[in-house]
C-alpha cells in the first residue's frame, strides 16, 4: 500500500497536532506504526534520527523520543548505540472479526476464542440506556470478560443476563464459552426483538491495558439488546473491540 504523502502533510506541524485531543507522541507513534505496516519503513531499514524527525514534524525532541519509545516497547523498533534506530518487525496482523448484522451469524462469531473472566456479580439494575429498549427483569447476572485469539486480546465484553436464564446455562459455561450461542440454546424459542449498535471511540487507560493497545487508540463500541416476546430484557451486552480487530461488511446490491 503506497504511503499517502497528502495525509503526511496534513499532520505535520504543531498546530495540526493540536487539533486532536490525543497526545502528540501517540499520534506520531500511530503514524510511524502505519509507515512500518505500509512498507515505507521496511523491516531491517534504519529510520531517520530523532533530530531529523523532530524537525520534520515540528515537535520537541523529547516528544519524538516518547513516540519512538512506544514502538520500541512493542518490538517494532530497536535503537542501537552509535548506529541508529532500526525497524525490527512489522505490526502483527490481528484477525479481523466480521461484525455480523443478523442473529444467525452473531451466535458463531466468537467460536474458538479463549475467554477470561474479569468480574462477575448479581445486579438488580441495568444501565439506563438498556432500559429504554424494554422492561427490566427482577435481577441479572453481570459478567465482564476478556476475549483472546492466538493469545492476543481483541474484546472486552460485559453482559447482563436474566438471572434464571443464567442458572439454566449452566453458569460454568459462561466462564469459558461465548454468550450468544448459549443464550440462543436456552432462550431462542422465547426471544422477540434484538438490536445491535456500533459507535467508534478511543481507548481509556484501563481498556488500553486490557487490549494491549496505545492509550486513545480507536476502538469499536458494540451494544446488543435482546427481549422476550413480552418485551422483557433477557440480555444486554456491551463490547469494546480493538479498532484493528473488527470489520463490518454489508452487501449493497
Amino acid at each position: 500500500m503506497a504511503f499517502d504523502k497528502t495525509a503526511l502533510r496534513v499532520v505535520q506541524g504543531g498546530s495540526d497536532f493540536d487539533r486532536s485531543p490525543v497526545a502528540r507522541y501517540i499520534q506520531l507513534a500511530t503514524l510511524f506504526r502505519n509507515r512500518i505496516a505500509a512498507g515505507e519503513w521496511p523491516v531491517g531499514s534504519r529510520i531517520p534520527n530523532v533530530d531529523t524527525l523532530a524537525a520534520e514534524f515540528s515537535v520537541a525532541r523529547g516528544t519524538m523520543r516518547e513516540a519512538l519509545g512506544l514502538l520500541e516497547q512493542e518490538g517494532l523498533l530497536e535503537r542501537l548505540r552509535a548506529k541508529g534506530t532500526f525497524v525490527r518487525q512489522s505490526p502483527i496482523k490481528v484477525h479481523a472479526h466480521k461484525l455480523a448484522i443478523d442473529w444467525a451469524s452473531l451466535i458463531s462469531v466468537h467460536e474458538g476464542a479463549k475467554i477470561e473472566v474479569l468480574e462477575q456479580h448479581v445486579v438488580s439494575d441495568l444501565p439506563a440506556a438498556d432500559c429504554a429498549k424494554g422492561k427490566p427483569a427482577r435481577k441479572y447476572q453481570m459478567m465482564r470478560r476478556l476475549h483472546l485469539r492466538d493469545g492476543r486480546p481483541y474484546l472486552v465484553g460485559r453482559f447482563f443476563l436474566e438471572y434464571e436464564l443464567f442458572k439454566k446455562g449452566p453458569p460454568l459455561q459462561f466462564r469459558r464459552l461465548p454468550t450468544l450461542p448459549i443464550l440462543h440454546r436456552i432462550a431462542g424459542g422465547s426471544m422477540g426483538k434484538a438490536w445491535q449498535s456500533l459507535t467508534i471511540g478511543m481507548a481509556d487507560v484501563e481498556i488500553a491495558g486490557l487490549l494491549q493497545i496505545p492509550l486513545s487508540a480507536p476502538v469499536a463500541l458494540v451494544n446488543r439488546i435482546a427481549l422476550d416476546r413480552n418485551g422483557m430484557i433477557l440480555y444486554a451486552g456491551h463490547g469494546v473491540y480493538r479498532g484493528d480487530a473488527i470489520a463490518m461488511e454489508i452487501e449493497l446490491r
